[in-house]
């Protein structure tokens, strides 16, 4: 679903990204980690097609992101870290744009069972800019999630989000790889995503600083105690990248895999 090669994102004089490479089947759940300014974000709009690769192969959803985008882009979400909603329209109508854009069958049924899902219900009527950080957060993962796209990048989702709104949307994410999709998550949450993650990306300064399972980062780092422990072992020790071979066995694919609690 993913296989990403030597990815490289320079802007001018500044490589944001510096040869990344990952690859992921379908049903697994990456977590994306890495302190601020270490090109997570660039790295998912790499993927999306939203800006070019300086270098690097990249394949998304059996579609090469530099010379097949448009078919990419019936397969694929992105859900940045500030959705740009339409200020015009309003909660109901910004799903009707979607289900009606993107052909799904029974878009207006499917639209309310996502809404009632995420609570938002009740704001089918309400315009885009009376929402709160956390409504638009929610509004734009229902307008992901409606289309059913096999990959679904989503960029620190659980900003402005309460409890019950992160619950409903990591239980909602889960839910999404057991029927096939694949899924990066960023977030500087470790212990909220962790959780349901079957893989981890650690990045630092653009580089991959570790990708594999979750279960075999502790293995790196046996003097830590808690898999946050090892997140900044690696981000702070001086040893190479370390990139774990993906296969498609059991272990690796079941989301939810790791249920240890991170503190």
């Amino acid at each position: 679903m993913i296989e990403v090669d030597g990815l490289r994102k320079l802007y001018d004089s500044y490589l944001a990204v510096d040869n990344v490479s990952f690859s992921m089947e379908a049903g697994q759940i990456c977590g994306l980690i890495g302190p601020n300014g270490a090109g997570k974000t660039t790295t998912m709009r790499c993927l999306s097609g939203l800006i070019s690769a300086t270098s690097g192969s990249l394949k998304v959803a059996d579609c090469c992101v530099r010379s097949n985008l448009n078919l990419l882009k019936t397969r694929l979400a992105y859900v940045p870290d500030d959705p740009p909603l339409f200020d015009d329209l309003s909660v109901g109508e910004h799903l009707e744009f979607i289900g009606r854009l993107y052909r799904v069958p029974d878009h207006h049924d499917k639209a309310i069972e996502l809404l009632r899902q995420f609570e938002l219900l009740d704001k089918y009527k309400a315009g885009a800019t009376t929402l709160s950080r956390g409504m638009r957060q929610k509004l734009a993962v229902c307008c992901a999630y409606l289309y059913s796209p096999s990959v679904i990048l989503l960029d620190e989702p659980l900003t402005g989000l309460d409890p019950p709104a992160i619950r409903t949307l990591l239980e909602s994410v889960r839910a999404r790889a057991s029927a096939g999709a694949t899924i990066v998550i960023s977030s500087h949450l470790l212990a909220m995503i962790a959780p349901i993650c079957t893989h981890l990306l650690v990045m630092q300064n653009g580089k991959t600083k570790y990708f594999g399972d979750t279960q075999t980062l502790r293995l790196q780092f046996p003097h830590t105690e808690t898999l946050e422990d090892a997140y900044f072992a690696a981000t702070h020790s001086a040893t190479p990248a370390v990139t774990q071979h993906i296969n498609s066995g059991n272990d690796a694919t079941t989301p939810g895999a790791v249920t240890e609690a991170v503190s």
